[in-house]
């Protein structure tokens, strides 16, 4: 069980722990900056769509490497807009429900593609 280590500081701020504990010995697996893409390929020009996909997306290969949500240690956030932040911040919630990782949110210019608006990177520890 990965331990959440909070100093106080992440509760003024939002819903994530200020630092996250690995247990030895754990597996981990760590995301690429993955993308508010559909399977073929296409971005959605809406930006709470394209954060949905991006959080399945982070969904799948968890689940594909036997890992689930209650798994993630550290997420990356990166969007190309403040204004998104309070829509991101729901279907954030709505996929992490309880679960604290650490986390740091990021507004930058652009990412990759023109039409991405959103990426997420995303480490998780399980205790083998």
């Amino acid at each position: 069980m990965n331990r959440a280590v909070d100093i106080g500081i992440a509760e003024h701020i939002g819903a994530y722990s200020d630092a996250v504990e690995i247990p030895p010995g754990a597996r981990w697996l760590a995301t690429a900056g993955t993308p508010g893409m559909r399977a073929d390929g296409t971005i959605p020009g809406d930006f709470e769509e394209q954060a949905t996909l991006a959080w399945a997306n982070i969904g799948e290969a968890l689940s594909r490497a036997g890992f689930e949500v209650s798994d993630l240690v550290k997420i990356t956030q990166y969007l190309t807009s403040a204004d998104d932040i309070p829509a991101y911040a729901a279907v954030r919630a709505r996929f992490l429900g309880d679960v604290r990782p650490a986390s740091t949110l990021v507004v930058v210019q652009t990412l990759p593609w023109p039409q991405m608006s959103i990426e997420i990177e995303a480490w998780a520890a399980r205790a083998r």
